[in-house]
């Protein structure tokens, strides 16, 4: 585990395994990238060095909350990766997660040899249906912590995963991602984010990957943002929101797919 400060925050991040850097950035909730990436890692580790940074709003990271942008959280991201990685690398950003890398990727190319985008969004402002759920979650969390996260494990996975892990497992799922002010700061973020001004600036070769059944951030904005970034890559696996969840191992070998596909040969 590691800290870096950076512009008032104190960022935290985890690196593990060994082998050329993969950078996974976590998506909304304040228990950052142990909730999102914990399960996954270990598919990774045995040839990739896996860096998960803790954004700001998560509880591993101290800052002075302000307000989150895209430029603030990218800017926390590359102060990880100049800090604990030799060089450019594989960057990838699930959700909330993919609005930042994506917006790393167009600051800095010269930081992402890859980047993969899964279940993102460009913008929200011109979606009533991403709008509006949004600022449900936004009540939601202010008045009725149950129902938040009744609400977030509703729409973050499809019904027949939901029907398939049965009654006790999705209450269980209930409490993982509680309305503290971190994820409401998160939350309020992606009401607010717009990178479409960002897209063409995207040099690395991109992956976008989309979920069918995405009830949370609807399939059509991965395939908006697939359009918008030249050159790139598409593909879709057949799930809810937390893709890498329902279909780890379809996830995982996407995303091991490309990045080995777009590797530099050996000299």
């Amino acid at each position: 585990m590691a800290t870096i400060a950076v512009d008032g925050a104190q960022v935290h991040y985890a690196k593990t395994g060994s082998g050329p850097a993969l950078v996974l950035v976590h998506g909304t909730g304040s228990a950052g990238a142990a909730l999102n990436w914990g399960q996954i890692t270990p598919r990774f580790t045995a040839h990739r060095t896996v860096i998960a940074p803790d954004l700001s709003g998560t509880e591993a990271t101290v800052d002075d909350g302000r307000v989150l942008t895209a430029e603030g959280l990218a800017a926390q991201v590359i102060a990880v990766i100049e800090d604990a990685a030799d060089g450019p690398v594989d960057l990838l950003g699930f959700s909330m997660g993919a609005t930042v890398a994506a917006t790393v990727a167009a600051l800095r190319p010269d930081l992402v040899r890859r980047l993969i985008l899964a279940a993102g969004w460009a913008h929200t402002d011109s979606d009533e249906y991403l709008r509006s759920l949004f600022t449900l979650w936004q009540d939601l969390g202010t008045s009725d912590p149950v129902s938040f996260g009744r609400a977030v494990a509703m729409t973050g996975f499809s019904r027949g995963f939901l029907n398939a892990i049965g009654r006790d497992q999705f209450e269980a799922l209930i409490p993982n991602m509680p309305p503290t002010e971190g994820t409401l700061r998160h939350v309020a973020y992606d009401l607010r984010v717009d990178i479409r001004h960002l897209l063409p600036r995207i040099q690395a070769p991109t992956l976008v990957l989309g979920a069918t059944q995405d009830i949370t951030v609807p399939v059509e904005h991965s395939r908006v943002l697939h359009t918008a970034i030249a050159g790139s890559s598409y593909a879709e696996i057949d799930a809810g929101h937390v893709m890498l969840f329902e279909q780890e191992d379809s996830f995982v070998k996407l995303v091991t797919n490309f990045v080995e596909l777009h590797a530099t040969p050996a000299t």
